[in-house]
């Protein structure tokens, strides 16, 4: 299974796409590690620059529909190879979601609520998110303090992540 804890990275902006998480014109790479350089390179929020925000974070918090428009794995891979395993938003646009498990990583839903009071007591200052795969629960960390929340993720979902992914997942069953 892979590690889900570490620096958090905050996109205040729904609606972020697989065009804006790997732009379409890399998906002709052969190679995953090839798609590194280029994750977020087209996403627009003021004040985002990805060559520096990107540095040391190794999960992402968003806001709703994350992860819509095409249907590509080419969008966790990119994250993937960047080190970040785990996403959390209001609700993934479907294809995406499943891809994230999949791959052997989390998308975790939490109420919109939830994701408010995330945003406004950690966002100003670094954070780090702590993930408790056993108890469905995650933890955020900074200068706000810290806070627990809980998700829950199907039980087939669950065993792709613990497995690292389909594939590790399929030669374990099959």
């Amino acid at each position: 299974m892979k590690n889900f804890n570490g620096n958090l990275l905050f996109l205040d902006k729904s609606d972020i796409n697989t065009d804006e998480i790997i732009p379409a014109k890399y998906l002709t790479e052969n190679f995953k590690d090839a798609l590194k350089p280029h994750l977020l390179e087209d996403l627009k929020i003021a004040g985002f620059d990805p060559g520096r925000d990107l540095r040391d974070k190794r999960a992402v918090i968003s806001r709703a529909n994350f992860g819509c428009g095409s249907s590509r794995e080419h969008a966790p891979w990119a994250l993937e190879e960047n080190g970040i395993t785990i996403v959390i938003a209001e609700n993934f646009a479907r294809i995406f979601r499943q891809n994230m498990f999949n791959c052997g990583m989390l998308a975790v839903e939490l109420p919109a609520a939830d994701i408010e009071e995330i945003f406004k007591t950690f966002s100003a200052s670094p954070a780090r998110l702590s993930v408790d795969f056993a108890a469905d629960s995650v933890t955020v960390q900074g200068a706000g303090g810290e806070k627990k929340y809980t998700y829950r993720i199907a039980a087939f979902d669950k065993s792709l992540v613990e497995a690292g992914g389909w594939v590790d997942y399929a030669d374990g069953k099959y």
